[in-house]
Protein backbone atom coordinates (compact mmCIF):
# COMPACT_ATOMS: atom_id res chain seq x y z
CA UNK A 1 0.00 0.00 0.00
CA UNK A 2 1.70 3.18 -0.90
CA UNK A 3 1.10 6.83 0.04
CA UNK A 4 -0.32 7.89 -2.75
CA UNK A 5 -2.96 5.16 -2.42
CA UNK A 6 -3.92 6.31 1.01
CA UNK A 7 -4.31 9.63 -0.27
CA UNK A 8 -6.53 8.39 -2.81
CA UNK A 9 -8.26 6.55 -0.07
CA UNK A 10 -8.80 9.40 1.94
CA UNK A 11 -9.70 11.36 -0.45
CA UNK A 12 -12.97 9.69 -2.08
CA UNK A 13 -13.66 9.32 1.92
CA UNK A 14 -14.13 12.93 2.25
CA UNK A 15 -15.57 13.31 -1.13
CA UNK A 16 -18.12 10.36 0.00
CA UNK A 17 -18.99 12.01 3.10
CA UNK A 18 -19.19 15.48 1.70
CA UNK A 19 -22.07 14.15 -1.01
CA UNK A 20 -23.68 11.99 1.57
CA UNK A 21 -24.64 15.04 3.97
CA UNK A 22 -24.80 17.82 1.31
CA UNK A 23 -28.39 17.41 0.84
CA UNK A 24 -29.16 17.45 4.49
CA UNK A 25 -27.17 20.54 5.23
CA UNK A 26 -28.48 22.35 1.78
CA UNK A 27 -32.17 21.70 2.86
CA UNK A 28 -31.61 23.17 6.85
CA UNK A 29 -29.47 25.89 5.45
CA UNK A 30 -32.23 26.68 3.00
CA UNK A 31 -34.84 26.99 5.44
CA UNK A 32 -32.79 28.51 8.31
CA UNK A 33 -32.31 31.41 5.46
CA UNK A 34 -36.40 31.51 4.64
CA UNK A 35 -36.95 31.49 8.25
CA UNK A 36 -35.03 34.31 9.45
CA UNK A 37 -35.86 36.53 6.42
CA UNK A 38 -39.66 35.88 7.45
CA UNK A 39 -38.53 36.78 11.26
CA UNK A 40 -36.85 39.66 10.12
CA UNK A 41 -39.90 41.08 7.87
CA UNK A 42 -42.17 40.01 10.79
CA UNK A 43 -40.23 40.82 13.56
CA UNK A 44 -41.14 37.51 15.31
CA UNK A 45 -38.16 36.99 17.48
CA UNK A 46 -39.27 33.37 18.44
CA UNK A 47 -36.22 30.81 19.23
CA UNK A 48 -37.92 27.82 18.46
CA UNK A 49 -39.53 29.06 15.42
CA UNK A 50 -35.95 28.42 13.87
CA UNK A 51 -35.56 25.07 15.20
CA UNK A 52 -38.94 23.17 14.42
CA UNK A 53 -38.68 23.91 10.77
CA UNK A 54 -35.33 23.07 10.29
CA UNK A 55 -35.49 19.49 12.01
CA UNK A 56 -38.39 18.82 9.78
CA UNK A 57 -36.51 19.95 6.56
CA UNK A 58 -33.79 17.80 7.39
CA UNK A 59 -35.89 14.75 7.98
CA UNK A 60 -37.80 15.28 5.10
CA UNK A 61 -34.54 15.17 2.80
CA UNK A 62 -33.32 12.39 4.78
CA UNK A 63 -36.18 10.27 3.66
CA UNK A 64 -35.78 11.51 0.51
CA UNK A 65 -32.17 11.68 -0.69
CA UNK A 66 -31.81 8.19 2.03
CA UNK A 67 -31.96 5.21 -1.30
CA UNK A 68 -29.20 7.63 -3.18
CA UNK A 69 -27.12 8.05 0.12
CA UNK A 70 -27.61 4.12 0.44
CA UNK A 71 -26.92 3.21 -2.83
CA UNK A 72 -23.55 5.70 -2.51
CA UNK A 73 -22.08 3.92 1.16
CA UNK A 74 -22.63 0.46 -0.43
CA UNK A 75 -20.77 0.92 -3.28
CA UNK A 76 -18.06 2.86 -1.46
CA UNK A 77 -18.03 0.06 1.28
CA UNK A 78 -18.44 -3.03 -1.26
CA UNK A 79 -15.08 -1.30 -3.12
CA UNK A 80 -13.15 -1.11 0.16
CA UNK A 81 -14.33 -4.77 0.79
CA UNK A 82 -12.93 -5.80 -2.64
CA UNK A 83 -9.91 -4.00 -2.79
CA UNK A 84 -8.75 -5.14 0.89
CA UNK A 85 -6.05 -8.18 -1.49
CA UNK A 86 -4.31 -4.81 -2.04
CA UNK A 87 -4.11 -3.05 1.17
CA UNK A 88 -2.24 -6.05 2.27
CA UNK A 89 0.19 -5.73 -0.08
Amino acid sequence: MTPEYIVEMAKKSLEITILVSAPMLGFGLIIGVAVSIFQAVTSIQEMTLTFIPKIIGVMVATVVFFPWMLQMLMSFTSEIFINIPQYVK
